[in-house]
């Protein structure tokens, strides 16, 4: 199993969530072609009902704890977190911000 195939049963598995997307945004930094070091993930939960922003990334990071300490696991993690009436007024994930440390598929 992949660790994208991970990180998505496990938050799916703690957060019952009625939206997630989970994306390897890898290919975007200067890693090895086919790592899986830098995800973004988009969670939409009534679990983070009443919980602030930094709450709900706590929660992420615990239900992904294992693969964040994985030596060579998830180095990165770009979380939106929403509750179902956040999300239906609006659907937008934050973008993620460029490598600054360039990335090997740049042009050289």
């Amino acid at each position: 199993m992949s660790t994208q195939d991970i990180i998505e049963q496990k938050l799916r598995d703690a957060l019952s969530p009625s939206h997630l997307e989970v994306i390897n945004e890898s290919h975007m930094h200067s890693v090895a072609p086919g790592s899986e070091t830098h995800f973004k993930v988009v969670v939409v939960s009534r679990e983070f009902e009443g919980l602030s922003a930094v709450a709900r990334h706590k929660l992420v990071y615990g239900v992904l704890d294992a693969e964040l300490k994985k030596e060579r696991g998830v180095h990165a993690l770009a979380i939106t977190s929403r509750t179902p009436g956040e999300w239906s007024s609006a659907p937008v994930a934050h973008v993620s911000p460029p490598c600054h440390g360039g990335s090997k598929a740049d042009a050289k």
